[in-house]
């Protein structure tokens, strides 16, 4: 089996809120619109925010974003009102970590990959 591409979809309980959250907020490039549900980009990954969700999301379910310079991603994020969740922390596995959520609860975490960490190693024998 070949994998071509990819994309998470969430169904927001308010489209245009989310939309706007995505899009203003977080900063997303939009990547595609139709009729009922918009495409950002996520790095290079793809984030679908279309539908209309009936409920909270699931405490299992977050969105994963790596930035380049996570106090710098944060101290934006509050000058633009969002509530932190998480304060930024090393986490156990080598990455430095915050989390915020979406206008429906839906838990986002902010990654920034420590130059030293084995992601970013190549790992190609000389």
């Amino acid at each position: 089996m070949e994998f071509l591409s990819s994309r998470l979809i969430i169904r927001p309980v308010d489209r245009q809120r989310s939309l706007a959250f995505y899009r203003d907020t977080l900063g997303l490039a939009v990547f595609r619109e139709f009729p009922g549900g918009t495409v950002f980009f996520t790095g290079n990954g793809h984030l679908e925010v279309s539908g209309r969700g009936h409920g909270p999301p699931s405490p299992d379910l977050a969105i994963w974003l790596q930035v380049r310079d996570l106090a710098a991603a944060v101290a934006e994020l509050r000058e633009k009102g969002v509530p932190i969740v998480r304060e930024p922390r090393l986490e156990p596995w080598g990455l430095r970590e915050s989390w915020l959520a979406d206008p429906d609860g839906i838990r986002i975490v902010l990654v920034e990959v420590p130059p030293e960490h084995p992601m970013r190693l190549d790992s190609r024998k000389p």
